[in-house]
């Protein structure tokens, strides 16, 4: 009899404590899927540290990946448009999440601050701490419905996570307190614009679509930049900073870093409001 308690004791904790086998596409999603899951799962990511989502192609170890996959949480990065129907075919029974559902996404900015009307959907929610409560929405709800069994568990660490965020918010909006409204920044790539829209300031980007600039466009841009007094450029790690650092060395101004694909999100966005209010 204590046997038989202790074998199916062993047996539920098992069933309660199996991981779901997750992928996602950048880091970023392993921060939010991680506070929300726990334990409970385990993670995998598609575009590491350095690689870019607009041109990643998966290794065939990822493939393996795939393969044993529960759950795909997809963002709607650039790379996903060509291989999640590759990813559905390779594993039939994985669930495919679109974790953007429910942002209404923006256009892309042009340097003048403007829309971009015939650009592509900025994909770049997750820089946005009201966008990352959505995000969350929809993660914790897509781990409910695969693992009911730990509902209680999910709804406790969503729950936190959403303190985390909004106390993260709270942050950002005392560091740009003194910002006027509208302020302007420069970037390379046009990554912030959630960012931006949130805390009421303006993305100026060089580089859209991964155009290439041209001469005549880089004289215009440089002239603007110097109009609207621009401090500093921020690029990313994941493009070549040769015209970056082109404009900074025609205007006299520093080149800042900042990855939108940064592990740790919290702090990456708290860092970018910082270098903004300076």
């Amino acid at each position: 009899m204590i046997k038989n308690m202790i074998f199916l004791t062993l047996i539920l904790n098992t069933f309660l404590f199996a991981n779901i086998n997750i992928i996602v596409s950048i880091l970023p999603q392993l921060s939010f899927v991680k506070a929300i899951a726990g334990d409970k799962a385990h993670i995998s990511v598609m575009v590491q540290a350095g690689d870019s989502p607009h041109t990643y192609e998966p290794k065939a170890s990822q493939m393996v990946d795939i393969s044993k996959a529960d759950i795909y949480f997809a963002i709607g990065v650039e790379f996903e448009n060509a291989w999640l129907k590759r990813f559905a075919n390779q594993n039939k029974k994985m669930k495919i999440i679109d974790i953007s559902k429910g942002i209404q996404k923006e256009q892309m900015s042009t340097f003048q601050g403007k829309p971009e009307t015939q650009g592509k959907k900025d994909p770049h929610i997750w820089l946005s701490p009201e966008n990352i409560k959505i995000i969350a929405k929809n993660i914790y709800n897509a781990l409910v419905k695969q693992d009911n069994k730990n509902t209680t568990y999910y709804k406790k660490n969503y729950t936190k996570f959403i303190a985390h965020i909004t106390s993260v918010d709270a942050k950002i909006k005392k560091i740009l307190k003194n910002t006027p409204k509208n302020s302007k920044f420069m970037v390379f790539h046009p990554s912030w614009g959630y960012f931006a829209k949130q805390y009421n300031l303006i993305q100026l980007p060089v580089e859209i679509e991964g155009k290439s600039i041209k001469p005549k466009s880089l004289i215009k841009i440089i002239k603007i930049a110097r109009k609207e007094k621009i401090k500093a450029i921020f690029t990313q790690p994941e493009f070549s900073p040769k015209i970056a650092n082109q404009i900074a060395n025609e205007l006299h101004i520093k080149v800042l870093k900042a990855s939108p694909l940064d592990l740790n999100w919290e702090s990456n966005l708290i860092n970018f409001a910082k270098a903004i209010a300076k």
